[in-house]
C-alpha cells in the first residue's frame, strides 16, 4: 500500500469525522480533535483495509515558546556576546493554557500492510492537560503514557496505573516543559547530622549560558 491509497482508506473509514490531512514525502500524519482519539484509534486498528496494529511511540510537546527568535544571531559579530531577546513568560499555574500548547502525537504501525502513520492532537486549554489513555486499545501505551506524564505533565484519562517513571521520589513538576526551570527545584544533599540523603530547595541561581560566537575571519575569502 502506497501513501496515496492509505489516506484515501482512510478517509473512506473515518469520513464522520473532522480530520486533517498531511503528506510529506514518504510520511502521512492525521489531525485530529482530541476528543475523537479513542474511536479512530478504534478504527484504525479494527478496520481490515487499514489493521495499524502496533503502537511505535508517543510523545509529548510543549509548544510554549515555538517560533520565537531566542538570540540575536545576526547582530552578534557586531556586538559580541548578545542576551536573550525576551525572557520567558511563566504562565500561572492555575490559568488555562493555550489550546496548542501541549501536543500529543501517536506513531502507528500496520504490519499486514507495511504502513506507517502519525497522529496528532492537542490537549486543549485544560489545566492539567488531559487526554484519553489508549491503553485499552494498545498495551504498549502503558509506558509511553507515563513517560508523557512524568516528563510534561499529561494526564492520561482511564490509565490503569498513571505514576511517575523516570524521575525520582518527590520530584517536583515535569522537566521537559518549557517553563521548568533549567537549575530544578530541589537539590539532594547528604545531612551531616540527620546521617543520611536528604532534599532541600535548590540553592544555586539559573545563569543563561552564552551562545558561541563565530567571527568571520577576514583573511579568508
Amino acid at each position: 500500500m502506497d501513501n496515496h491509497t492509505l489516506i484515501n482508506s482512510l478517509k473512506n473509514k473515518l469520513s464522520a469525522y473532522d480530520i486533517q490531512y498531511h503528506h510529506v514525502k514518504n510520511s502521512v500524519t492525521i489531525e485530529i480533535s482530541k476528543n475523537d482519539l479513542i474511536p479512530i484509534c478504534k478504527t484504525l486498528k479494527s478496520e481490515s483495509t487499514l489493521t495499524f496494529n502496533m503502537l511505535i511511540d508517543i510523545c509529548a510537546v510543549d509548544y510554549l515558546t515555538y517560533g520565537d527568535a531566542d538570540w540575536k544571531t545576526l547582530d552578534a559579530t557586531n556586538t559580541g556576546f548578545s542576551r536573550a531577546v525576551k525572557k520567558t513568560i511563566i504562565p500561572d499555574p492555575d490559568e488555562n493554557y493555550d489550546e496548542k500548547r501541549f501536543g500529543i502525537f501517536y506513531q502507528l504501525l500496520s504490519l499486514d500492510h507495511n504502513m506507517r502513520l502519525s497522529i496528532s492532537t492537542y490537549t486543549g486549554s485544560t489545566n492539567p492537560p488531559t487526554i484519553d489513555s489508549i491503553h485499552g486499545i494498545w498495551n504498549a501505551a502503558d509506558w509511553f503514557e507515563r513517560e508523557a506524564f512524568d516528563l510534561m505533565g499529561i494526564q492520561f484519562k482511564g490509565h490503569p496505573d498513571l505514576r511517575r517513571i523516570l524521575t525520582d521520589y518527590g520530584f517536583i513538576g515535569h522537566p521537559f516543559r518549557k517553563d521548568f526551570p533549567t537549575n530544578g527545584n530541589l537539590e539532594v544533599m547528604y545531612d551531616q547530622n540527620l546521617e543520611k540523603v536528604v532534599y532541600k530547595p535548590v540553592s544555586i541561581t539559573t545563569r543563561p549560558g552564552v551562545p558561541r560566537i563565530i567571527r568571520k575571519n577576514n583573511d579568508i575569502e
